[in-house]
């Protein structure tokens, strides 16, 4: 497709395109907001789920959470940046108060705390200052094994152990075949014989 376009200077310049002039920009706040979103539809009530009920020591009365609902910002955007404080919302939880004794029930709604609120933009006004989430791509947990040869050809083998949430163990063998094993992967090598030691375990 041929596109005549005048510059500036009055010249003619021929264009040979196949795709659009121009192209659709995406929503670069749509990851931030939609898992704010989340957070607060389906997040929040799964951790309540993981801690309800919850008994008191003699296990004769316990507490269920039923629903939780936010308020509205004490102070605007704005404010918060002058006054040096976290622009956020009230979060509350509506719980409920059981007797295993009596059958008796009560519910009331509590105050949780203060929730940090997003801004239109997908940020965050923590203590004054507007912060924003970075996304990263990590790998999932588990083991991966790699290998590669040395300078003489010899192979040298490589195990990364990966947990869901803690440091990473590396486990690498020398070009002599000798077994070391590192802490994250700027940690310092670390013979295995001393971690079998640390372990209880004879070599």
């Amino acid at each position: 497709m041929e596109t005549v376009i005048l510059s500036a200077k009055g010249k003619t310049r021929k264009r040979f395109q196949r795709t659009p002039e121009r192209l659709e920009v995406p929503n670069l706040l749509a990851v931030q907001l939609e898992s704010f979103n989340w957070f607060l539809e389906e997040g929040l009530l799964e951790v309540f789920k993981e801690v309800s009920p919850i008994y008191d020591f003699n296990e004769n009365y316990y507490i269920e959470f039923i629903s939780h609902s936010t308020g509205e910002p004490k102070y605007s955007e704005i404010e918060c940046k002058e006054k040096g404080i976290t622009y956020s919302v009230p979060l509350r939880a509506k719980v409920r108060l059981v007797s295993k004794i009596t059958g008796e029930i009560k519910e009331s709604e509590v105050y949780l705390g203060e929730l940090p609120w997003m801004t239109e933009r997908g940020t965050f006004i923590i203590n004054g200052t507007e912060k924003v989430i970075i996304n990263q791509l990590i790998r999932s947990p588990g083991v991966y094994f790699d290998s590669q040869l040395d300078i003489s050809g010899r192979p040298l083998f490589r195990a990364s152990l990966i947990p869901s949430r803690g440091a990473w163990l590396e486990y690498e063998t020398d070009s002599e075949g000798a077994i070391f094993f590192r802490v994250d992967t700027t940690g310092k090598k670390i013979p295995l014989t001393l971690l079998l030691k640390a372990v209880c375990f004879d070599t």
